[in-house]
């Protein structure tokens, strides 16, 4: 069960409420701090990343990906940096989807405090904003890389809209590797510094994103999601059941 604190409820490892899909990751973290809706730590998701220098290209690519994904039912999951992250957060929202946002530092300390706004935006609209760190834990340059593993650990698989070749992105696909997890990548003009991360990934096996529906056709095929709204009908071993129920849901 959650420990509940004045703002926030604290979920241990040993919890039957820590997420299965991150308990089993190569460095798990002991403890997750959240606020926000925790029952999204529960569904499915996808973790969409990217350079900060986000181009208008990453930022069309972000809003097409993440709209399919809010209507195939999947969490968006991203670390609400600046770039691709923020709008990866923002472009789900505005699908009236889900999102769950991971930090570098305590949930009470957004960095960039440019994005306090969207991260309150995230909460109220029945999001999530979790974090391994306690309160007033600063950002530092070793604590962002560390949270990713979070980010794809939290996933089925990781998308990386833009990334040069130092993005903290390819730490995250990285991760996703080791965990187990697919690695999705946005192809890019060979001449664009923001592509050559991307690209990079694409020469090294990571799965091509040539239309926003690539990602969920892909879990769609595997069976891992359904699209709402699409009634998955049973299937029956005993021939005199199966007859039954289709006499009863035969129309006329």
């Amino acid at each position: 069960m959650a420990r509940t604190t004045t703002d926030a409820s604290i979920i241990f490892r040993d919890d039957r409420a820590f997420p299965e899909c991150l308990r089993h990751i190569p460095d798990p973290p002991k403890l997750l701090y959240c606020r926000g809706n925790v029952e999204l730590l529960t569904r499915p998701a996808i973790a969409v990343v990217g350079t900060r220098k986000m181009t208008h290209y990453g930022a069309q690519v972000t809003d097409a990906v993440a709209q399919e994904l809010v209507r195939a039912g999947l969490v968006v999951v991203s670390g609400l940096a600046f770039g691709v992250d923020a709008r990866a957060h923002a472009s789900t929202l505005d699908a009236r989807g889900a999102t769950i946002a991971v930090l570098g530092s305590g949930i009470d300390t957004i960095t960039p405090t440019t994005n306090e706004r969207l991260g309150q935006r995230i909460i109220e609209s029945g999001g999530l904003i979790v974090s391994e760190y306690p309160d007033t834990t600063p950002a530092d340059k070793w604590t962002f890389p560390k949270r990713n593993r979070i980010i794809s650990g939290l996933s089925l698989g990781v998308v990386v809209i833009e990334a040069d070749r130092e993005s903290g992105s390819l730490i995250t696909a990285q991760h996703a590797l080791e965990q187990g997890r697919d690695v999705f990548a946005v192809p890019g003009s060979i001449f664009a510094a923001s592509s050559h991360g991307t690209n990079y990934l694409i020469a090294q096996g990571a799965r091509p994103v040539l239309a926003a529906s690539d990602i969920t056709q892909e879990y769609l095929e595997r069976g891992l999601i359904h699209r709402p709204g699409h009634l998955q009908l049973p299937t029956f071993d005993d021939p005199v059941a199966a007859a039954i129920f289709a006499i009863l849901t035969t129309n006329g």
